[in-house]
């Protein structure tokens, strides 16, 4: 039986990295071309972090089983 705290917990803070990397990924992209676009940024960060939570579903190596 799968402990769903736990599993929660480490899954939404798995997420949250996911978002913050890829903002900083997109930012980082955008300043180089010369303007941020926050929209953009917002988009593909609550994307990365939508996806990171579906493959969290496949297993978190951080739970001990």
């Amino acid at each position: 039986m799968r402990d769903w705290k736990k599993w929660t917990k480490a899954a939404g803070v798995r997420a949250v990295k996911t978002v913050a990397e890829a903002a900083v990924g997109g930012i980082g992209t955008a300043v180089v071309m010369g303007q941020v676009d926050w929209p953009y940024v917002a988009s593909a960060s609550v994307l990365a972090g939508i996806l990171s939570l579906l493959l969290s579903i496949k297993g978190l190596p951080e739970i001990d089983k």
